[in-house]
Order: structure tokens, then C-alpha cells, then sequence
């Protein structure tokens, strides 16, 4: 492996937090940087130490662990918190991909942050920008929102934002739910929104399918998805708004800002300043 010049930014320094980028489904994506800190702190927080023992195995590297993860980083956070102040180092590892980055290391990073504790990175692979690399989507500006809510009025909003949302958004999915996702965007977007679905990137099995909302959710169908899913939704069409209320009844107006996300009382103002009448007005016109 090659050399790690010690004038860099290499040198594992006592009570600091590294947060460690590991391979997101190719172990030769690990880097010289991530390797040398994994084997020089003193301990490793990872969210499944049975992952990350695979890991280090695999590595050749010993180290002591403890784990951190959603249901016990309430308890954990301090430990490792106090454990740093008394002056140990601590590479932060998530299953795969890069930690914090929609994972509990978010809130060690910043309790870590509050009491002081230097915090570096080690970066490398990333679910997220791998998909918006092969996407062919705008990468220019996007938005990240993990996994969207399961149920209810939670989800229903955030399906209501992704239909007027003119940035790229990369969204998470499991297999077993990636089919009603698919459909729902249908149902939001229409069927003509630009999609590329990823699936086990870097893996031996990796697909890509660059195609449409309604293209996409009829395809899976005739299929049993598995493994890690990443959605990359094009962004909504920047349309004129002139042109498209026009001809439209009162009620056609405010549906339409409706069905973009807005609020009833928010879409009646939105169409008092497209008509250049009063709120009022409209809202006369919608009661009758």
C-alpha cells in the first residue's frame, strides 16, 4: 500500500473524532487514509461491530470497539464523548458509506462539536453521490432526504414537496417498499419525471436504469427487487406560470398550487396575485 506522508493531514492526534468512510459494497474502495486511521486510534464506534469486525478482518486490523447506533446512541454518545475528553481517539464507522450523513453519527458529530472535540473526516465512498454521478440527472444543485416516511401525514407532505421541487432529489428506499414508492411519485409527479434507479452500486450486481416515474414502477413490478436502492427523481419542469393558469377556473388555480404542496389558505393567496385581485375574492369564488 502506498505510503502516508506524515507532513499531510494523517497523523492520528489523542482526543479527536475521525469519522471514517468505508466501502459501500467494493472493499477495494477503501483508502490508504481510512486503513491507517481504523489502525491507530484507539477505538472504533460502529453502528454493528459485527459489520465492522468483517471489516477490519478483512483489513487485518485489531482494535477495540464499541457500538453506536440509533436505539442506544442516548447512552453511548456521552461514553464515547467522555472517553475522548480523557484524551482517546475514536474513528466513527457507519455499516457503509460515509457517517453522519443520514445515520446517528449526525448527533455524535455535534455533541463531539459542543464539548470542544476536534472532528476530521476521512472521506471516500458515498451512496449519495455515487447515484448522482451515474444518474444523468442536473447534478448542479440537489437534495438529499434519505428515506422518505412510511405512513401517513409525514409522508403524504414530503411526496407533496417532491412534486414542486425543481432540484434533483436523492431519496433512499428499501426493496420491499421500493414498488409503492414508485407508484406514489407516479401519483405526484406523473408518469413522464425523469428517474434513475440504482441499485447495489459498486457491487458485483450493480444496475442502473435511467428511464421515467411510470416506465420505472412498471418495471419493478415484473421483477422481485433486492438489495440497496437509491432514487434519483429529476427535478419538476420550470414551467411559466402565466401559461398555466391561464383558461383555468378559480378552482383549477388553487388546485394546481395545491396538488405542488402548498396549504389551502397559502394557494388562494398565490392565485390572488396571479389574477391581481384580492384573496378575498377568491375565496368567494371557491365557496359558491
Amino acid at each position: 500500500m502506498t505510503d502516508i506522508s506524515e507532513t499531510e493531514k494523517n497523523r492520528v492526534i489523542g482526543g479527536t473524532l475521525y469519522l471514517v468512510a468505508t466501502p459501500i459494497g467494493n472493499m477495494a474502495d477503501i483508502s490508504a487514509r481510512a486503513v491507517k486511521v481504523l489502525s491507530e486510534v484507539d477505538f472504533i464506534a460502529a453502528e454493528d461491530t459485527r459489520h465492522t469486525g468483517l471489516l477490519l478482518s478483512s483489513l487485518g486490523i485489531s482494535r477495540p470497539m464499541t457500538s453506536y447506533y440509533k436505539d442506544n446512541m442516548a447512552e453511548s454518545g456521552p461514553r464515547i464523548i467522555a472517553r475522548l475528553k480523557s484524551g482517546e481517539s475514536c474513528a466513527l464507522c457507519t455499516d457503509a458509506g460515509m457517517p453522519a450523513i443520514s445515520d446517528p453519527g449526525e448527533d455524535l458529530v455535534r455533541l463531539a462539536a459542543d464539548a470542544g472535540i476536534p472532528v476530521t473526516c476521512i472521506p471516500g465512498a458515498s451512496a449519495v453521490t455515487t447515484a448522482l454521478a451515474l444518474s444523468a440527472a442536473d447534478t448542479r444543485s440537489f437534495v438529499f432526504v434519505g428515506f422518505l416516511p412510511t405512513d401517513g401525514k409525514p409522508r403524504a407532505e414530503a411526496l407533496a414537496e417532491l412534486a414542486s421541487e425543481k432540484r434533483t432529489t436523492v431519496i433512499y428506499e428499501a426493496p420491499h417498499r421500493l414498488c409503492r414508492t414508485l407508484d406514489d411519485l407516479v401519483s405526484v409527479c406523473g408518469p413522464d419525471r425523469g428517474l434513475a434507479v440504482c441499485r447495489e452500486l459498486t457491487k458485483l450486481n450493480e444496475e442502473v436504469l435511467r428511464t421515467t416515474t411510470g416506465e420505472a414502477s412498471s418495471i419493478v413490478k415484473s421483477v422481485t427487487p433486492r438489495g440497496e436502492y437509491v432514487l434519483v427523481l429529476h427535478g419538476a419542469p420550470v414551467k411559466n406560470t402565466a401559461e398555466d393558469w391561464l383558461g383555468m377556473t378559480v378552482q383549477e388555480h388553487v388546485a394546481m398550487y395545491e396538488a405542488g404542496g402548498m396549504a389551502r389558505m397559502d394557494a388562494i393567496k398565490a392565485v390572488a396575485r396571479d389574477r391581481r385581485v384580492g384573496k378575498g375574492e377568491i375565496y368567494r369564488q371557491l365557496i359558491k
